[in-house]
């Protein structure tokens, strides 16, 4: 396999802060590769370098001669006066240019193409960035964060768009799904040095524990040496011949590979929650409109103890929105919502905290508390528990200005989790968040002693981490969902190959209803014709598919009610799926039957 990408002993540096150090990494052609690495360890660095944004200290990085490479960084820019057709394809551009542009955008769900780029929010600038690296039709693709503010349907457009290209990928990204379903190898940067694994996200998982499993090992083995030869040093100090020169300079090196000795750092957020009373909220009859936009519709739910809740649905239908309400920052236009008096929340939002340039890391954490009360009891300073969270005592006391921006949000969600919160709502966690940190948040979630409401795109975050969901339909129609994310992506493609059915169903009598009756107008038929027994099944089906949806449209109400304990919601939700399954398989034999009419 050609290489299109050489790196060699490759060095970057700010200051004194190292970033890589001698780092080497090959890609082949045709090769997909994700980049891990947890926050500030270099990866949009590295990305930013290999695209000629940015310098480096040392070693080489060479390209096959012709390649043609795109890159989407993570925030894009562009010409300020650029409408988004132009900043997408060019101006001047030909017709057939410009076509495949209105496609592309389209596809991405960018529909003012007239609209300057100066007025578009973050998310639809980057829908716009990543059409223009599409449209350039790279042999060498790079992406950094390509789904950060990506609806599901968008996300999953560009998985299959991804999957099915023959171009070479380095991408960064929190998301897993997509990591697991696009690349074919994975590469980690760990302690200044690139690990290779030829396979997905999964694979990686798996190898990657091996690793660490194996260093652990070879650890114990290396201290236990170390011990011996430490007393052996001890004893004979004065040692001059030429096998004692050599034990001597083995144990230093021993002695120094132990001081770099591996630290997984793990983020352990243990911080013990407040009390919670069995009254959480209360929702009656909620309305919230915005000129004609309408965000909820005479909405009511009733919030249950320790629930995992959450939130989905494509961008601009009002999941935000929601959230405000329920913390006051925004009033409904009718409706009433009671909170519980021991509620006491933890608003992580997208927009972040905004923490001043000059402040040092180690005083915004005290400004909050000076210690922390861990779950099981003990007390923890300040220092402390920003180690917990990657914060070297060196890092502590550098400025916030010096920080990485997902360093920024590990410091935001440290500062909110601090506090104890007993209700965590959680409006797109997993932007900026390396993967590492992700999966512990996900652990901490699920033990976490109170309620969780999250609104994210990240399909794996999600399935970790809701029990049921609230799914924003748009204008004003919220569905309830009892089960995970995945059950209810499988529900939905279901339901729409339901109505397709069903659609073909109604069309094909309609058809036949307005078919001439006399036989000279009459066109041929084929000599197989349904029996008595197939007319009468056929019939039956009819009956039995209007009895089913009329059961499905009343269990679904039901599940709508936001009134039914967890138990009932599981059962209504199970019973959906049977009626689900049983639809398709009769609906299938009714087509074979017609066929034959």
């Amino acid at each position: 396999m050609e290489s299109i990408l050489q790196i060699d002993n490759l060095s970057k540096s700010f200051g004194d802060r190292i970033i890589f150090d001698g780092l080497s990494l090959n890609i082949n052609q045709g090769e997909k590769v994700g980049l891990i690495a947890r926050n500030g360890q270099g990866k949009s660095t590295l990305l930013d370098v290999i695209a000629g944004n940015a310098d480096y200290r040392s070693g080489s990085i060479v390209f096959r001669r012709d390649i043609k490479t795109a890159y989407l960084v993570q925030t894009p820019q562009f010409p300020q006066h650029s409408s988004v057709l132009d900043a997408c394809c060019g101006s001047g551009a030909d017709d057939e240019t410009v076509l495949k542009a209105r496609q592309l955008l389209t596809k991405l769900e960018v529909t003012n193409l007239d609209q300057p780029v100066s007025e578009l929010s973050g998310g639809q600038a980057k829908r716009v960035a990543l059409a223009q690296v599409l449209m350039s039709e790279p042999d060498f693709l790079i992406l950094d964060e390509p789904t950060n503010h990506l609806d599901v349907e968008v996300t999953e457009w560009l998985e299959d768009y991804l999957s099915a290209s023959r171009l070479t990928l380095l991408m960064v990204t929190h998301d897993r799904y997509l990591l697991d379903r696009v690349c074919n190898r994975i590469v980690e940067i760990d302690d200044f040095r690139a690990y290779s694994y030829s396979g997905n996200y999964s694979y990686y998982l798996e190898k990657r524990q091996e690793r660490l499993d194996a260093e652990s090992s070879q650890r114990e083995s290396d201290l236990n040496l170390y011990r011996r030869e430490l007393d052996w040093m001890r004893r004979m100090p004065c040692a001059r011949g030429g096998k004692a020169r050599y034990r001597k300079e083995s144990f230093h090196q021993l002695e120094e590979r132990l001081q770099h000795r591996r630290d997984e750092q793990n983020v352990a957020l243990d911080v013990k929650a407040s009390y919670i009373g069995k009254k959480i909220f209360d929702i009656e009859h909620l309305s919230k409109a915005f000129g004609d936009k309408v965000i909820l519709k005479d909405f009511s739910y009733i919030f249950s103890r320790y629930e995992k809740l959450g939130i989905i649905g494509e961008n601009g239908v009002g999941k935000s929105t929601f959230l405000k309400l329920l913390l006051g920052i925004e009033q409904p236009d009718s409706g009433v919502i009671e909170r519980g008096s021991t509620l006491r929340i933890g608003y992580y939002s997208q927009q972040g905290l905004s923490f001043p340039d000059d402040a040092k890391v180690i005083d915004v954490v005290t400004a909050i508390a000076d210690h922390i009360i861990l779950d099981d009891g003990r007390r923890m300073s300040a220092g402390q528990f920003l180690q917990k969270f990657l914060f070297t005592p060196k890092t502590q006391y550098s400025y916030v200005s010096k920080l990485s921006g997902g360093e920024r949000r590990r410091l935001y969600l440290c500062t909110i989790l601090m506090q104890s919160p007993n209700f965590l709502i959680l409006d797109e966690p997993t932007n900026d968040l390396d993967i590492m940190t992700l999966q512990v948040l996900e652990e901490y979630i699920a033990q976490f002693k109170g309620c969780v409401i999250a609104v994210s795109h990240d399909r794996y975050f999600m399935d970790k981490i809701a029990e049921h969901l609230l799914v924003f339909e748009g204008d004003g129609l919220v569905t309830n969902f009892p089960s995970s994310y995945s059950d209810y992506m499988e529900y939905k493609v279901l339901k729409e190959d339901e109505e397709k059915v069903a659609a073909q169903r109604n069309s094909r009598t309609r058809q036949q209803s307005q078919q001439p009756t006399t036989n000279s107008q009459q066109p041929a038929r084929s000599a197989v014709r349904l029996t008595f027994k197939e007319k009468r099944e056929m019939e039956q089906i009819e009956q039995e598919l209007q009895q089913l949806e009329q059961e499905k449209a009343g269990l679904e109400n039901e599940l709508n009610s936001g009134t039914l304990p967890y138990d009932k919601l599981q059962q209504k939700s199970a019973r959906i799926g049977e009626i689900m399954e049983r639809t398709d398989e009769i609906t299938m034999r009714w087509l074979e039957l017609s066929e034959k009419a």
